[in-house]
């Protein structure tokens, strides 16, 4: 990838991840827990990296913001629409899964 500049490795980057988050946003039918178990991150991951980042650029994004730009709405409302409860055999694999520390 030396071919590319460093400007447009950040805006190919950038457009993944915008392309990620319209995904994440179309496919409420995956529960964060299933991402957990499966990949090892979810969308409240994916909003504290973002939130992270800007930190270190010292831009002001709070945990709500960086939720609501992942989700496309607020947590909350996100969640009422969206997300079930976990069932056990979910629980039992992120119990499993999730690292101990």
């Amino acid at each position: 990838m030396s071919e590319l500049t460093p400007q447009q490795r950040t805006e190919l980057e950038a457009a993944a991840f915008r392309r990620l988050v319209a995904h994440l946003r179309e496919r409420t039918d995956v529960q964060n827990i299933d991402l957990m178990n499966l990949a090892g991150f979810c969308r409240n991951c994916l909003s504290n990296w973002y939130r992270e980042a800007a930190e270190e650029k010292g831009l002001p994004v709070s945990k709500d913001a960086s939720r609501e730009m992942v989700y496309g709405m607020p947590y909350e409302d996100w969640k009422n629409l969206h997300q079930g409860e976990a069932s056990a055999t979910q629980k039992a694999a992120f119990a499993l899964n999730t690292p101990h520390k």
